[in-house]
This record gives C-alpha cells, structure tokens and sequence, in this order.
C-alpha cells in the first residue's frame, strides 16, 4: 500500500482549493453566418463600458463559445473572425447573477463595399492564442498549388515533422480532425498527406480528451495532441482530389512503378473520401500496420490498471512503415455525415497489402567485463494483408441526453518467413557459440474494440452522469516451423527441427460510471467506479521431429506451453475541481484493488494468485496569465500488470544463442508521472515559444535479467549450451527518466520565411541484472535543431532544416562500456514554379553517425530532383521525370539503448532509380456558402454541456 504518501499530498492540495471565494456568471452562445451556419474560429472579446478589455474566446468547431464575467455589470461583446475582413459586430450584454445564454449570435458581412476595395495595409494576422488552444490562419502561409495539408502546417510556428511523424512543440500529433469530424479514424497521415493545402482556412492545434472527460471536465486519461482542419468556405462543397500514374527502373534493372488516386467529395453535411495506392518504391501506405504474432508470440496483453479506455477506439494494429524494400497496394474510405438533426455519424476502412523483403544487420554490446558482443543477420520475407474498420455513431437523443458508440475492427493474415545467422563472441572477438535458423510462420488474427458512451445532463448546472463501457477482443492462431543448427565451443554441435501451433485470445471489459455534481459556483466534484476484467489465454504446441516415423509427431513438452491469465480491478475516485478566473485546478485520488491470477499446465503445473492495493493520485493544475500565455501541470499515477508472455514458466530457443524465459514471479509496476508545459503565441508578432518538461519514476520496473552461460545448462528440461545468452524479466526499483524540450518560432521578414529553433534534453535510467550483477544504465541525450520554412510565395518555396543529438551512455557496475555518440541530419528543400508551368523541385539530406559500432560509422547524402512542367486547363496535368537517391548512398542505421547493452542496427533500403510521372489534379468547387445545418452542432442542442468549460473540439 502506498496511502502514507499521499496523505500530506492531498491536504496540501484541499487547503488549496478552499482558497476559493467569489462566484463568477458563465456567459454561452453560439456564432453563426446569416445563412444559419456555425461559425468556428470567431474571436470572441469582452469589452467594459470604458472600451476596456475584459477577457476573450475563440468560438470551437461547432461555433460555441463561453467566458467567466462579474455579475450585475454591462459590458460589450465584439465579434471577428479571419473570414470576414474588416467586419465587426457589437452586442450589448448585461449579467445578472445566474448563467446568461445568448444562443444563436450571427456574423454578418459588411455590405458597404467587397473585398476587392479594402486596402489592407498589415501584416495578415497568422493565428489567435485561446487557452490551450491554438488556431493558425492557412492564408497567412505561402504553399505551392500541390501542397498537402502537412507541408502547409510544417510552416506554422512550433510544428516539425519528422519519420515518427508530426510534431506540434515536440510532441506527436495523434489525430486529426476535419471541421470538428474524425477523418480517417486514428490515422493523422491519412488527412496531412492527403488533404490539399487550398482547401484549408485555418488549423487548430489543441491537447483532446476522451468524449467522457469533454462532457464531465475531469479528465481521466492523457489527451491526444489533436489538429483540427476548418476549411474553407466555398471549398467544402465540391469535388477535389488528383491521380497519378508512374513507371521507371532502378539500376539493376528491375522495374520500377507508382500509381494512386485521391478523391474527395464535399456536399453539405456529407463527405465522402477515396484513396487507392499501388507501388514498389516503399511508399507504404497512409499508415502501415503491425505483424501477427510475426516472431510466434502469444496474444498477451498489458492490461494498464492506471489507465481508463475512452474516446475513439484507437486500432492496435498501427505501427510505423517496415524497414527494407516494400510492395504495396492499399485502398482507404472514409465516410462523415449527419442523418437528421440529431445523428452524426463518420466512418473508416482501410486494405493494405505488403510485401516486404529485408536484409538486416545488428552488434550487440553488453556491458560486462568481458566485452561480450553478438552479431546477427537476418533474411526476413513478410506477406501481410490487414482489413481496418472503424465507426463513430454519435445520437443526440434530446436536451439532455446523447449516446455515442465507437466500434472498430482489425483482421490480418501474415505468412513470414526468416533466415538467420548470429554469433557470440568474448573479449577480442573470440568465438562462444554459433547458430543458423530457418523459419516460417503462418498468422492470423483480429482486433475488436467498442466504446459505448451514455450521457445525462440535470436541471441542475454541473450535475451530470455518464457512464462508459470500453469492450476489447483479439484471437491469434499461427502455425509455423523451424530448423536450427548449432554450435558451441567450436566443438559441440546440435540443432532443432520442429513445428508448432500456437493459439492466443485476450478479452478486456471495463465499464467506467461517472457522477458529477457542482459545489456552488467555481466549484465541483465527481465520483467515478471503474471495474474492470481482463482475460488472456496463451496455448502452443510443438512437434519435433521423429526420424524413424518420418514426420513431426514427437510432442515436446518443455517448448509447449497452456496458460490463462485473469486479471480483475475494482477501483473507485474522487476529484474535486475549481475553476475561477485564470486558474484551473483539479485534483484526486483513486483506491484501486487488483487480482492477479494464472494458470500453467505446460510445460509445468503453475498457479498464480497475487493481490494488489493501490492509492492512485492525479492532479491537473492550469494557469491562464492571459488570452496569449498558458502553464499547465499534471501529475498521473498508474499500474501495469505483466503480460502473458513475461509470466509464463516457458522457454523460448527460437533463437539457441539468446534463450528467453518468462517469470511467474513477476509483480505489477507503479508508474508515477509529471510533466509541466508553459508557452503561448502572439498574435500580433506571429512568435511562438513554448517549455515542456516531463518526468517519471517507476517502482518494481519489468527489467530484465542475462546470463551469459559458462557452463550447460538444464532449464525446465531444456538443455541450455554454455557461451548462449539467458534473458528473463525480473523487477527492479531504480528506474526514473526526465525530459526538457523547449522551442522557439518566428517570422523571418527579410527572407519572407518562418523559423522554428528547438532544443531539448533526455535522461534515461535503466536497471538490469548481468551475470547477477545489478547494473544501471543511464542515456544522457542533448539535441537541437533549426527549421526555415519560406514563405514567399506559391511558386517559390524552400525549407532549410538541421537536427544534431549527442548522447553519453555510463553504466555504474562495467565503467569499460561506456560510451558516446553523435547523429545528426541536415536538409534543404526547393519547389519553384517557373517560366510558362516547368517545375523544379528538389531535396538532399546530410546524414553522419559517428560513436556507433565500427562498421557503422557511416556518413551519406539522400539526393532526389525532379523535373516536370503544367499544362491544361487550370494547369491540372503535370508530367515529370524523377530521380531517388541522385548519389546511391541512401542508408538506414540506428541505435538502441537498453540497461544491458547497446544495439546497433543495419537494414536495406531501396537505393537509385529514375522514374516518369503523369499527374491530374481535380479542383471542382461549387460557389455558395457552406453547408446549411438546422442547429448547432453541439453535443446537447439545448445548450453547453455542464462541465466547468465548454465542449471545444480539444474538450478543454
């Protein structure tokens, strides 16, 4: 139990929160166009009588907007928006002592004159700063007329992009919306890569919850970094998109070819997208999708006690692309619409299918006395074919109440197949042992999860009841075979020639009830009970074979395991919030009571029974010092359980040189998490600055322990070779890491450019056990980098970008392993539109790794061109002849640090080709004004929910 602790903690923060006193009236309405329709990203300002700035808004995706003012006083509402040049509108307002609703507010336009005759004179304002919230103006922002949606945000203050994806102030965006909608599901590279950049008007960039802590104000999960696309009017109702078609070859011949279509149709509320993708140049797909059970394991499964399932329904078969060379055909639809005044619904499917081929190369340095290394590489072919649906259903039922279920879907099937050859090796590469494998694997599986969200507001402001029900279902069944051959001591020989089954299911059903009810004017509580059952299942069964009946029939119950898994929570909360003014406070704590139950009957009978209590406290503090700066504080505690794999009595000689073995001692962890973000953006300079620091601590951390064998070995009845490398996990205290990133972007007038500056510092410590010996390792990592982005003009437009990382290794038992190294990257972009439609485009990176492995010191150029010219009406059709990797040097290295050793890895790339592209691009937008709706889109029609805060797109 850990309640001692906590105790002053929470007393500490109660005494706080009773600082509160005087109530302030909560002021709501709705922005729309004369038309009818919402209107999102109006400013919103509060003016006294004396003209006075009192406070201000930004209204959210559906046009709402709300501010906290004195009662019994008068004041002026103004409103503005980036659409409406050099209009205004005034509203008398008056509060009384109860919350003021003023509807439906409507922004008309200026009928003296057009935009053709106002002569502006500034600088076009490039994004508004709201809380938490930050909304760019897109035209403020030169792109050429191909953009997408990602090179046009890449020029924003704090944005970067890199291979992990899009990054707003140094954390990775997660989702992206269209006008408030999910576009795509959970794939934020469906929308920035595929959405042109002249449809958008404006991006907010914002920190989303889950649907349940939008609707209650508390929130009980870490927000998603969501973008938001408002586009434009006139360019929502209309067809756009482009197809392409190209072919070539690479050096060697081999045939070379791309071709996709993006098509999207915009029509009042519907919106109705279709991507196809067909290449053999490693473009694959809009996000590429995980492997089965690739490696043979079972279907375990974390089953976070700390966290609570919400939102979206996340698919969990999203990864980042493979390595090596990768044949791709993949086809995406996504569908949005609002059936009637009270249904919206939006939905995604996606195919994919990869082929891919990878020749890799790893060195493994441990940190022990006697500089042991091990070397591998590895021949892998990976067939991959994966079905994703996801669906939002979304029923405002009344007033008062609205149902919202979130279904989604995963099949696969994967055929793999490997051939390796590793080696250990000691102090001046002398030879401990040798292996090579074949094997194939034949998976598949699926992935179901549900979200069922209810949701009931009172009479009474604040007094809401929602309740949450999360479902996850996966099943796995992979057959396969392997044959090894090995040897020890250059004089002992052996080897294996098996088949296997392996079968795995986990099923997880977590309702969470939350009741919240206000405590006078600033202030208000929620009780929440959040149960929770989780089930896995593990069963494999392995064959070798018998000689004499010439086929595998020789059950082998040391490599074959049965297992079942059953973890169960009861966990109830209590929070208390306030909110007054500038300052947001939330605090709580939840009393979790957890079971940990398994059971074994290959290849030994095992029971497990553990019980857990824990006091889970939380806190969210947030400080608003004005309409353009913000600090934010959360602290979070949490559990994670092992997984059916880290707990099973089994071991694993797939690979004879690094054995595996599980450990049914095993206990859950403790995680506890702080992190604190203070920045802003002002509007009137266009600079963005921005500090995040976050840190964490974990008690009874899953390390692992290795030994590296000197003598044979019998382990569960399997015989273990001496000079092979043992590995389980084990838990271990010790384990805290530290993050501080800071970043800085402005505008470069005299090169009509924009630049973002970042900084950032990584501390890692890790805890292990070699040979016995316990051992921390801590990666001390420092970073920068620098981005121009120009912004000049539509047909001229460059990017200039460099990031280095330095990173020290110390190790506090083996001093000989430490070490350091030092990556950077460096590149520079061009696109130039000139004379009568040719293009010139061009991009060339600078990559060196130095402190790696000796064979991995390596320093290369990525070069690629093009050259194409427009033509057509409208200039829709452009041909092209590209070049990839100019210079043929293109390569993939990297390095991974754990607390037992380091890991330098090696794999192919695709390298030099040439190739012609012919490319059409639609662009048909209806004239008008946007889509009419019959009332806001909010939620509950009748008004903002009853947090302390309204439904913004962020949830904030």
């Amino acid at each position: 139990m850990r309640f001692n602790s906590v105790h002053s903690f929470f007393y500490l923060l109660f005494s706080l929160a009773c600082l509160a006193t005087e109530a302030q009236v909560v002021l709501t309405g709705t922005i729309t166009e004369e038309n009818g329709s919402t209107l999102p990203g109006a400013t919103i300002r509060v003016l006294a009588k004396d003209s006075s700035l009192v406070t201000g808004a930004v209204s959210g995706a559906n046009g709402e907007f709300a501010v906290r003012l004195e009662p019994n006083t008068k004041y002026i509402l103004v409103l503005t928006h980036i659409s409406y040049f050099g209009v205004k509108q005034y509203y008398p307002v008056s509060t009384q002592n109860t919350p003021v609703e003023l509807g439906k507010m409507v922004l008309r336009e200026s009928k003296a004159r057009s935009l053709k005759e106002v002569d502006v004179v500034t600088v076009q304002e490039r994004g508004k700063q709201s809380g938490d919230t930050t909304a760019f103006n897109a035209g403020a922002f030169k792109t050429n007329p191909d953009a997408s949606a990602e090179d046009l945000i890449k020029k924003m203050p704090g944005v970067t992009s890199d291979n992990s994806g899009v990054k707003v102030n140094g954390e990775t965006v997660q989702k992206v919306l269209v006008d408030g909608k999910p576009f795509f599901g959970d794939d934020p590279n469906a929308a920035l890569k595929n959405l042109p950049a002249d449809v958008i008007d404006k991006v907010e960039v914002f920190d989303k919850m889950s649907d349940q802590a939008a609707f209650t104000g508390f929130n009980d999960t870490d927000p998603q970094k969501t973008i938001n696309i408002v586009t434009k009017k006139g360019k929502n109702k209309g067809q756009f998109g482009r197809i392409y078609g190209g072919g070539g070859a690479d050096e060697e011949g081999q045939a070379r070819y791309q071709s996709g279509l993006t098509l999207n149709n915009f029509k009042d509320k519907q919106r109705l997208s279709l991507l196809l993708l067909s290449n053999n140049i490693n473009q694959q797909n809009f996000s590429a999708s995980d492997i089965t059970g690739a490696l043979g394991g079972s279907a375990g499964n974390s089953g976070r006690g700390g966290g609570r399932q919400g939102g979206e329904g996340s698919s969990s078969l999203m990864t980042s692309p493979q390595n090596g060379n990768t044949t791709t055909h993949a086809t995406g639809l996504n569908y949005s619409d609002q059936w009637g005044k009270k249904i919206n619904v939006s939905g995604s499917y996606f195919y994919n299918y990869g082929d891919n081929r990878n020749v890799s190369r790893i060195t493994r340095t441990y940190f022990t006395d006697d500089r042991a290394i091990y070397n591998q590489s590895n021949n892998t072919s990976n067939i991959n074919q994966n079905h994703r649906v996801n669906f939002r259903f979304e029923y405002n039922i009344d007033s008062s109440n609205k149902l919202t279920i979130v279904p989604s879907f995963g099949l696969q099937d994967n055929r793999a197949s490997s051939a390796l050859s590793a080696s250990n090796t000691v102090l001046d590469n002398v030879v401990k042992s040798r292996t090579s494998t074949d094997s194939k694997n034949n998976n598949k599986g699926y992935d179901f999860s549900n979200n069922l969200l209810y949701q009931h507001k009172f009479e009474k402001r604040g007094r809401t009841i929602s309740l949450n029900v999360n479902t996850q279902l996966s099943e796995r069944n992979n057959n396969g075979s392997y044959l090894s051959q090995n040897l020890f001591n250059d004089t002992i020989a052996s080897g294996l020639d098996q088949e296997f089954g392996t079968y795995g299911y986990t099923k997880k059903v977590s309702p969470n009830l939350s009741y919240t009810e206000p405590l006078g004017k600033a202030s208000q509580i929620q009780l929440s009970y959040n149960p929770s059952i989780t089930e896995s299942k593990s069963d494999k069964s392995t064959y070798d074979f018998n000689a004499a009946g010439d086929g595998y029939d020789s059950f082998n119950t040391n490599l074959s395991n049965k297992y079942t898994n059953t973890y169960t929570t009861q966990r109830g909360g209590l929070s208390y919030k306030f909110q007054k003014d500038k300052i947001n406070l939330t605090f709580g704590a939840d009393a979790q009571q957890a079971t940990l139950q398994g059971s074994q009957t290959f290849p030994a009978p095992l029971e497990i029974n553990q019980d857990f209590f824990n006091v889970l406290p939380n806190l969210r503090f947030n400080y608003k010092f004005d309409k353009t700066k913000n600090l934010r504080v959360n602290y979070r505690s949490s559990t994670n359980i092992p997984n059916v794999s880290q707990l099973q009595s089994v071991v694993d000689i797939s690979n004879p040189l690094q054995v595996r073995s599980g450990n049914p001692a095993l206990k859950q962890t403790f995680e506890n998490s702080i992190f604190m973000r203070f920045g802003g953006f002002n509007p009137q300079t266009s600079r963005n600055a921005m500090i995040f620091v976050n840190a964490g601590l974990t008690e009874d951390y899953i390390g692992s322990a290795t030994y590296i064998l000197k003598n044979d070995t019998v382990l569960q009845g399997s015989l273990i070779r001496a000079g092979s490398q043992l590995t389980k996990p084990v838990n271990l205290d010790g384990y805290y890491s530290g993050r501080m990133f800071l970043v800085y972007g402005f505008p470069l007038k005299q090169l009509k450019s924009n630049m973002n500056i970042n900084a950032g510092v990584n501390y890692n410590r890790t805890p292990s056990i070699i040979n016995n010996a316990l051992n921390y390792s801590g990666s001390y990592a420092t970073s920068g980098g620098i981005y121009i982005g120009s912004n000049i003009s539509e047909n001229l437009d460059f990017s200039l970008g460099y990031n280095g990382n330095y990173t020290i290794v110390k190790n506090s038992e083996q001093k000989q392993s430490d070490n350091s190294y030092f990556t950077h990257t460096a590149t520079f972009k061009l696109n130039w539109i000139f004379w009568k439609g040719v293009v010139f485009n061009t991009d060339i990176s600078n990559t060196i790794y130095n402190g790696l492995s000796q064979s991995f010191n390596q320093q290369y150029y990525l070069w690629n061109a093009y050259v194409g010219y427009k033509f057509g009406k409208n200039k829709a059709f452009e041909a092209k002849v590209s070049v990839f990797d100019i210079l043929n040097q293109n390569r993939s290295i990297s390095r991974t640090v754990t607390g037992a050793y380091t890991e330098d890895s090696y794999t192919n790339v695709l390298r030099r080709y040439l190739m012609f592209t012919l490319t059409y691009t639609l662009k048909n937008f209806k004239n008008g004004t946007p889509p009419k709706t019959d009332e806001e889109k909010s939620p509950f029609p009748g008004g903002p929910p009853p947090g302390m805060r309204p439904n913004r797109p962020g949830g904030n």
